[in-house]
């Protein structure tokens, strides 16, 4: 990498897809931005994940906060702004949204009180979908967007598929893939990317609060060409690649990385 004193700004940087990419940009010399919300052990896994990615010698800053709060967003970008201030030709090239904090209920029930109830729906939406929009918007206003900046979004197979308990989620995935296309087609003229990663599934402390969700790992596996499930590694290293300058023409596209599981989904194999 030509570029010495690049970044990476990761929403959701404290567990799954979003630790796996922290580590694997640090290993290819991105200074990581990190924006988690987190308490008790999983606050200090977090601490401990920065000091992890310093000792790949590179500059790590976790924020533990709400990434959905308006005035959160102000803060860090500023924040990021006086800090490059200070920087000797610092450049924001990748923004990864890895926020998985939604509601997982169904939309029907006998027990009217477990349904999902609007402010579950529109939390849901604004931290999964909205958020994306939100927090690019700002980081174009800041200018601190560089040439050929990557944007990342993590989908799901949700956005395509429906699964119990998983319809305010769902919702929200099929919006963030929208709002990437759209990110893509305006922000094409000043020569940054934005794609979707849609993972296989992948078992990470957010997928982990489906119902059912064991039994998914199971049959995700037993449909994979590879006989075992996607891993956030996995995931990482595919970002890792895409950041590549070389790879500036795909833009705005849902790309998959699971293996093959979800073109043999529905096929049962010896």
């Amino acid at each position: 990498m030509e570029e010495k004193n690049v970044y990476a700004f990761i929403l959701g940087v404290s567990s799954g897809f979003g630790k796996a990419t922290a580590l694997e940009l640090a290993k290819k010399g991105y200074n990581i931005i990190g924006l988690h919300l987190d308490t008790g052990s999983n606050r200090k896994k977090a601490e401990e994940l920065a000091d992890a990615i310093r000792l790949l010698n590179v500059k790590c800053t976790f924020i533990n906060a709400n990434a959905a709060d308006d005035a959160v967003r102000a803060e860090v970008i500023q924040r990021i702004k006086d800090d490059f201030a200070n920087e000797i030709n610092p450049q924001l090239r990748v923004l990864i949204h890895s926020l998985a904090f939604g509601a997982i209920k169904a939309f029907f029930d006998d027990d009217h009180e477990k349904m999902v109830n609007k402010k579950q729906i529109e939390m849901t939406m604004d931290v999964m979908a909205n958020s994306l929009l939100y927090w690019t918007q700002d980081v174009f206003k800041a200018n601190l967007l560089a040439k050929n900046s990557r944007i990342f979004a993590l989908t799901s197979i949700g956005s395509q598929r429906a699964m119990l308990h998983y319809g305010a989620v769902s919702a929200a995935k099929a919006a963030l893939e929208s709002y990437i296309r759209q990110i893509a087609i305006e922000l094409a003229p000043y020569q940054v990317t934005a794609n979707a990663i849609l993972a296989g599934l992948t078992d990470t402390p957010a997928a982990q609060k489906i119902p059912g969700f064991p039994e998914m790992l199971l049959n995700a596996k037993h449909h994979n060409p590879f006989r075992r499930n996607t891993l956030p590694e996995d995931v990482a290293q595919a970002i890792s690649m895409l950041v590549d300058e070389k790879f500036y023409w795909i833009t705005g596209q849902t790309l998959v990385v699971d293996g093959g599981e979800s073109i043999l989904n529905f096929i049962e194999q010896n």
